[in-house]
């Protein structure tokens, strides 16, 4: 009943410039987390599915693993705005200290164990807060990641975590407004921390969604101007983020935070399988392949990329195109914003609906154990 138990996915993980090579798979049973491609590092949100793509038992390339509470975790009592329950840390602190040795290695950039806050407390920032303090105290483990939404009310809680030294992963994340925000609350949080060194932080950036809802829009209108447009927005929509990315963090505002030892905010692309058949199976992995960058994958996709996939650095290039293709949906009267707004609050949305399932299976477990 958890969102979190749908499917596998990937992750790969740029950093700097890299040859095309084989990819390597690290995929231990039950588990979640990052393996490594040659010149890059793969994050697996689903390892127990991605045993397919085989070396199950080499672990020398896995790098972190993403966690959600499930029926299975919750086994005797919950809390219900807590999104974890007292059964489900231990499996936190047991991910956490078998992924210590890469955070050690690296020092402290990869080996995270990600785990997300409540989705009912998206518009909470106060309670918000509180249960990420709680969860970190709780799991008390440097290499924890927690994950908390970009919506209005969730800004605010991204940054007093970072200020308090606390590892953040920001979702649901679809426009230039939403990136900006969080980058600009990343900021303003580790310039507050005493020791903006040990903090880790990535923006999670929706792609194939937008996509999804812009192409319905040109599909309306139906001109040619407008279907020359399908299939592009989602990744003109991204490299301009990332554009924007370069900008800040190679930038001067980064420059005192680097100076401190602080570390980029890279972006994360999510939902990157192709929904639409007549696009390409690895769209959304050849065109946002690029240095400081993860891209999560459904392990099908992953199994396309390394089928027929291309590697090359697609996010250095390409920024006039995708600022033409804003431009021409400007003339066409779609309002990104607007487009970019529903799909956070559908987003917001689904993960509540998911999460009161899994608290209704937790209930309907409760009943027969106690019965």
């Amino acid at each position: 009943p958890s969102r979190t138990s749908k499917g596998a996915a990937v992750s790969l993980r740029m950093k700097g410039r890299h040859p095309p090579g084989a990819i390597r798979d690290s995929t231990p049973a039950g588990r979640r987390g990052e393996t490594e491609t040659a010149g890059g590092q793969r994050l697996l949100r689903d390892i127990r599915a991605a045993q397919r793509l085989g070396h199950a038992q080499d672990l020398r390339h896995l790098r972190g693993f993403t966690v959600g509470a499930r029926p299975g975790d919750l086994l005797r009592r919950h809390n219900p705005n807590a999104g974890l329950v007292v059964d489900g840390f231990d499996q936190r602190r047991v991910a956490a200290g078998q992924f210590r040795p890469v955070y050690d290695s690296s020092g402290g950039a990869d080996g995270f164990v990600s785990l997300e806050l409540s989705p009912r407390l998206a518009h909470d920032t106060g309670t918000s807060i509180e249960q990420g303090r709680r969860l970190w105290k709780t799991v008390d483990r440097p290499n924890l990641m927690l994950k908390v939404p970009a919506t209005a009310e969730g800004i605010p809680v991204v940054e007093a975590l970072l200020s308090e030294g606390i590892n953040i992963n920001i979702t649901l994340m679809f426009s230039m407004a939403h990136y900006e925000a969080v980058a600009n609350a990343y900021l303003r949080g580790v310039a507050r921390a005493a020791e903006p060194a040990s903090i880790a932080s990535v923006a999670s950036f929706f792609v194939s969604r937008v996509d999804t809802l812009v192409d319905k829009q040109l599909d309306a209108i139906g001109s040619p101007a407008a279907l020359v447009l399908r299939g592009r927005v989602a990744v003109a929509n991204s490299k301009r983020v990332y554009y924007r990315f370069r900008e800040i963090f190679d930038g001067e505002a980064f420059a005192p935070l680097r100076n401190r030892g602080a570390r980029v905010q890279r972006p994360l692309w999510g939902s990157t399988s192709t929904k639409n058949p007549a696009y390409s199976d690895v769209l959304y992995v050849e065109e946002l392949i690029g240095p400081d960058t993860v891209n999560t994958l459904p392990t099908e996709t992953v199994d396309a990329f390394r089928d027929h996939g291309r590697l090359t650095d697609a996010l250095l290039t390409g920024i006039d195109e995708a600022n033409a293709v804003f431009a021409s949906l400007q003339a066409l009267g779609i309002d990104m914003n607007a487009a970019t707004e529903q799909l956070q609050v559908e987003g917001v949305d689904a993960f509540a609906k998911a999460y009161d399932q899994l608290l209704a299976a937790l209930e309907e477990k409760a009943r027969a154990v106690t019965a």
